[in-house]
């Protein structure tokens, strides 16, 4: 139990809900006047761990809103230069930075977030706009307007990666296939690796039978159930607090744990218990795709693809799950009391874990 304990300690990660998708986004404006703003959205403990670790300085932790601030005040300049603004290929000298907001709400459910604006001058005569930014470790959403057009263009960057040129006058909004590809890779990405609790409940699924077609019959259930709430919910005809949520997706993990313990082949029962779960699963996955966004005009497209791409992302959880074990040692005669029973009971201990810290939170 002490093993088990220690090694939960490692999987389970400081906050509760597992959904990483979205922490971070960025709206940049061109303004008449030749300038540019930016709001940039984030975590502010992590931006300042990030700008700490940059200065070799110690994490901090645990501090309240007033705290952050004061901490993050006087890092602005430094802020400033891990953010790459080019106006045809031109990088822009160092934005003028401030904190326009700064939240950390008392209900752990509810994420802390800072609002930073920067501005700076647009050069005469640019037609094309590049950005990146350094601090960023995982996918978030750039949108680029012109404050004399309608239309907007968002793209989707991984990391500290560079966009490509997007045109100042926001006349190029983005292909269709540009759009599938980024709502594939958000789906993706959003089990694998920011879906922790997902990622256990699909291995609870690949403990209890190690035969294909049982196990497909189990994902094929669960995929049509979170496909289902999924798209109810992002038409807006199905609705559920992550207050909810959150702690029933995380005691789904210890139910589909506990049973792989107690039970030696799939019943009836189990599929409709999946079934029932997957409907929960959905709805959490809508509460990112509604953080995300959908574009206008391409509504279908995007969910289909993010729909899509979380399926990816299942198929390669037990594709590894079978090819990093089961399918060599499923038929020894210690499989299930050397893998099944020790893996399960690790996951329903990260999920009792879950449980405990989702309900609890205030």
């Amino acid at each position: 139990m002490k093993a088990l304990l220690l090694a939960a300690s490692l999987v389970v990660p400081s906050v509760a809900a597992a959904h990483e998708i979205g922490t971070t986004d960025v709206h940049v404006t061109i303004h008449r006047d030749d300038t540019w703003s930016a709001v940039i959205r984030t975590g502010p403990e992590s931006l300042l761990n990030k700008l700490e670790a940059a200065a070799a300085q110690p994490r901090s932790r645990d501090l309240d809103a007033s705290a952050l601030r004061a901490a993050l005040e006087p890092r602005l300049s430094a802020l400033a230069r891990q953010i790459d603004l080019r106006f045809d290929d031109e990088r822009t000298s160092p934005a003028t930075l401030s904190i326009l907001q700064l939240e950390v709400p008392p209900d752990i459910m509810e994420p802390a977030f800072i609002v930073v604006s920067a501005t700076g001058a647009v050069p005469g005569g640019a037609t094309h706009l590049t950005w990146s930014y350094s601090l960023a470790y995982s996918t978030y959403a750039l949108r680029l307007d012109a404050s004399d057009e309608p239309r907007s263009i968002t793209v989707w960057l991984d990391g500290d990666s560079a966009s490509t040129p997007l045109p100042l006058d926001g006349r190029a909004p983005p292909t269709r296939p540009e759009i599938v590809d980024q709502y594939l890779r958000l789906g993706f990405l959003h089990i694998l690796p920011q879906g922790l609790d997902h990622v256990l409940f699909v291995l609870g699924l690949c403990l209890l039978t190690t035969a294909i077609g049982p196990l497909l019959v189990q994902v094929t259930a669960f995929t049509l159930a979170h496909s289902l709430t999924l798209g109810l919910t992002m038409y807006g005809l199905v609705s559920l607090s992550p207050r909810v949520v959150e702690p029933l997706i995380a005691a789904s993990i210890v139910y589909v744990a506990i049973e792989n313990v107690v039970a030696r082949r799939l019943t009836p029962w189990r599929l409709a218990v999946v079934f029932a779960f997957g409907l929960l699963h959905g709805l959490g996955f809508a509460d990112v795709l509604k953080d995300l966004g959908l574009p206008a005009g391409e509504f279908i497209p995007a969910l289909v693809s993010f729909n899509v791409g979380i399926e990816f992302a299942q198929l390669a959880v037990i594709a590894a799950a079978f090819l990093g074990g089961a399918v060599w040692y499923r038929r020894r005669p210690w499989y299930r009391t050397r893998v099944v029973v020790p893996a399960s009971a690790l996951i329903a201990l990260t999920g009792m874990l879950w449980t405990v810290q989702r309900v609890a939170a205030p």
